[in-house]
């Protein structure tokens, strides 16, 4: 029995926090080799499934001091099908892989959710491409067919809702949203930014939004921003714009460089975690709807402590 599929609870308000930069704090701060930036891997060893289990142990701390939510997304971002037969994984291997993730975070659920911190499970979904780039362009027709085996399986677990996250286009978006749709799963949206405030397409972010909900009738729960810095979008976020309200998330990077600037680094820029808290509770303040609030690359347990007390102290 899925817990919160038919009704989300970040959509009736409160804080709920996510956790930071899975695949950058594994690499950086735990010295963890992921191929292709990709976790699914971990999930087929025990010694794995230990590492999944101690990065997610401070976030759950945090969210039960804050006693508030937590949307928490599965170690899937990279286990659509190009990429999982990159990592030599046949399609049913990352099925399977992708159901023992969501068997992963039910547990933790199991022994954390209450009343007081609500914990939603996410079936995390990322580009068919490279995130920080648009690429090769599929149609929503050919992103709905790309990505619903994807869906699909998180449909027959436990999980809540999906979360397409990081993405550079509407079309991909769109696909997966009509995939979501087909299947009754809630999705959220999350696009990309570059330091512009337009995804990496050149599209402004509002056209982007309008685009997947006049393609889908509205289909996705929400939107959110991802694998950005504030600075690189708070110019584009007008609270008078027709728009603004379908967004409901942010999770940003550490870093004020561009993609392409991270992309060349060796090492990880983890910014300053107090100066982003901050930024998010100014946002926060004008902009009271967003709540679903964590961090990308370069973020760890620091930084969403460091968001969730600002973000208390905006409210």
């Amino acid at each position: 029995m899925t817990r919160y599929r038919n009704d989300l609870p970040q959509l009736r308000g409160g804080l709920f926090l996510t956790d930071g930069g899975m695949e950058t704090t594994l690499m950086f701060h735990r010295g963890i080799e992921l191929p292709f930036f990709s976790t699914l891997p971990l999930l087929r060893t025990p010694e794995g499934v230990r590492a999944l289990c101690d990065y997610f142990a401070p976030y759950l701390d945090i969210v039960k001091r804050a006693r508030c939510g937590f949307v928490v997304e599965t170690a899937t971002w990279r286990a659509s099908p190009d990429w999982a037969e990159r990592l030599g994984m046949t399609p049913a291997e990352a099925v399977g892989a992708m159901r023992e993730a969501v068997g992963l975070v039910e547990q933790m659920r199991e022994e954390h959710d209450t009343p007081e911190t609500p914990i939603v499970v996410s079936g995390n979904i990322g580009p068919r491409g490279d995130g920080y780039v648009a690429g090769d362009l599929m149609t929503p027709t050919e992103a709905e067919a790309y990505h619903r085996p994807q869906v699909e399986t998180f449909a027959g677990t436990t999980a809540d809702m999906v979360c397409a996250m990081t993405m550079t286009n509407a079309a991909e978006a769109t696909g997966i949203a009509a995939a979501a749709k087909r299947a009754g799963m809630p999705a959220a949206i999350s696009f990309t930014v570059e330091t512009d405030g337009r995804l990496p397409t050149g599209q402004p972010l509002g056209e982007a939004i309008a685009e997947v909900d006049d393609a889908t009738g509205g289909a996705p729960a929400y939107y959110m921003i991802n694998c950005a810095h504030p600075v690189h979008f708070v110019q584009a976020l007008d609270e008078r714009a027709p728009w603004i309200g379908r967004l409901r998330g942010l999770r940003a990077n550490a870093s004020t460089c561009s993609h392409a600037e991270l992309d060349a680094m060796t090492e990880l820029d983890t910014g300053d975690p107090a100066d982003l808290g901050r930024r998010y509770g100014a946002l926060v303040a004008r902009l009271p709807h967003i709540n679903v609030l964590g961090g990308c690359c370069g973020t760890d347990h620091r930084h969403i402590e460091s968001i969730g007390a600002a973000v208390r102290v905006a409210a």
